[in-house]
């Protein structure tokens, strides 16, 4: 590399390779690089479109990033107002158009950031709704959409979570005075604002997938909104097992925690398929206070000011170091903007998680629950009373499968406890039923592992993590096929 390239790195990239000779250095940019991103305060809208750039196929749209509204050039108001749209050219597998649009919902500053892509001049027959994890936004599936928008008839969407990415960030506020009652009107605060986007976009039934905290609030739809989803998919879902020796009695103690393994693995070791054993360290009792107190990780980024891009470097280095410079420096950028940006649906996650990153209300407890629920309206994402509803109609079972890295910090065996516990509640179901009504019913779980990848299987094993997704949307068709034979 000439000097002059060298000159033209990025500050990201060239505090990598320092942070690659010194692998224990937490915080890799330096504190010049740091202030000048910090005070440079690029937007999410640009580094949003920055990141969405590196799809392959699908044309960068014409977005005027200089507008911070981010509003499309004509400044058109409605419902849902469209940001940016393009068209894929000399496209193998077939014409498609990608689209981002600001979708608003009911109440005050309520709207939900999407990005879709659409095969032009096709029929739309399936829609695939991806919901992404804690804190994170939707490009984080940058590596997935191309792929994932092949299959002739499927349209795709991409959500972030109200309070969350590019979505609006209303106030969070809790009302209710109980435990369970908090619980449930966290949960409510992000799942009702998907089935008020699922009525505006007219779907009537679709394919769920949700990473993470994502993955929480996908079961929670589920249990809530019965009788929307085809299947409903898993990715390294938080909140399943009730304690960590629940999965895993090798665990240290309580006031342990795995969740470190995501600010601390090199995810370069694992994409490459080395040992990469995850760290763990003691939570310190302000970690917990301050948890229990509901001070966000974010609200250090944006309290610690210049220095907020150097915290977040810690983070974005190791998690991106298997991918390439420009890329991983687009996600730090990603990243960084939309962790300043002010709080709202982060504040949900202590009422949500314990510190240690176990569910106060346990998935497993109600997972069961997934396409067994009485075809009416829920108050909340609660399992249904089997006995007291006998007569009631029900759902006929939906599939569910859970994704994992073969080196994920969430532990497997809470998705493998899960899938003994909805086939179990199959057979109760099924018991005494016919053989047609056993070969109607669409209940099903798996489990699978996705080679050298960690948490975000979806990004560090991509092209295995879409071939199995491609296979899991055709198998959707499959079945809509045979309901209708």
């Amino acid at each position: 590399m000439t000097s002059s390239e060298s000159n033209q790195q990025s500050p990201l990239a060239s505090q990598r390779e320092q942070a690659n000779s010194q692998s224990r250095a937490y915080f890799p940019l330096g504190y010049k690089e740091a202030f000048g991103q910090w005070w440079a305060g690029v937007s999410p809208a640009e580094t949003e479109h920055k990141v969405l750039s590196f799809v392959p196929r699908l044309q960068r749209p014409d977005l005027d990033i200089k507008d911070s509204k981010c509003r499309n050039r004509e400044g058109v108001k409605s419902d849902t107002d469209s940001i940016a749209s393009a068209a894929s050219t000399d496209d193998p597998f077939g014409a498609r158009k990608w689209f981002i649009n600001l979708v608003k919902l009911s109440g005050k500053d309520r709207a939900l950031n999407e990005f879709s892509v659409e095969r032009v001049g096709e029929q739309v027959d399936n829609d695939l709704v991806m919901l992404h994890g804690y804190g994170a936004g939707l490009g984080f599936f940058y590596k997935n959409f191309e792929a994932l928008s092949r299959l002739v008839g499927w349209k795709v969407y991409a959500l972030d979570l109200l309070g969350m990415g590019r979505s609006s960030r209303p106030s969070f506020k809790i009302h209710a005075k109980d435990h369970e009652g908090k619980i449930r009107e966290a949960e409510n605060w992000f799942i009702d604002a998907l089935e008020e986007w699922r009525i505006k976009r007219n779907i009537e039934k679709f394919t769920l997938l949700g990473h993470s905290m994502g993955g929480y609030m996908a079961v929670a739809y589920a249990l809530k909104y019965p009788g929307r989803l085809k299947k409903l998919i898993l990715v390294s879902p938080v909140g399943i097992p009730e304690d960590p020796y629940a999965v895993k009695a090798e665990l240290p103690n309580p006031d342990t925690s795995t969740m470190q393994a995501e600010a601390l693995q090199d995810q370069e070791s694992i994409a490459n398929g080395e040992e990469a054993p995850a760290p763990r360290r003691r939570i310190p009792k302000w970690v917990e206070y301050l948890w229990d107190a509901n001070v966000s990780p974010f609200s250090v980024v944006r309290l610690v000011g210049p220095l907020g891009p150097s915290l977040v470097s810690g983070w974005t280095t190791r998690r991106f170091s298997h991918l390439p410079p420009k890329e991983a420096q687009a996600l730090h950028d990603y990243s960084y903007s939309l962790f300043r940006q002010r709080g709202s649906g982060e504040y949900a996650l202590a009422y949500i998680l314990a510190p240690g990153a176990f569910a106060r209300s346990p998935l497993i407890h109600r997972i069961q629950g997934v396409g067994r629920q009485v075809l009416a309206p829920h108050a909340a994402p609660t399992v249904d009373d089997v006995a007291s509803q006998a007569s009631a109609a029900r759902e006929s079972g939906i599939p569910v499968v859970m994704m994992y890295g073969d080196h994920d910090w969430m532990d497997v065996d809470g998705g493998r406890n899960a899938e003994r516990k909805i086939l179990e509640e199959k057979s109760k179901a099924l018991e005494g039923k016919s053989a047609d009504e056993w070969k109607k019913d669409q209940g099903d779980a798996k489990v699978v592992i996705v080679k050298n990848a960690g948490h975000h299987l979806y990004l560090d094993g991509y092209d295995e993590f879409n071939e199995i997704m491609i296979d899991e949307l055709k198998d959707v068709e499959k079945r809509e096929r045979a309901s209708r034979s």
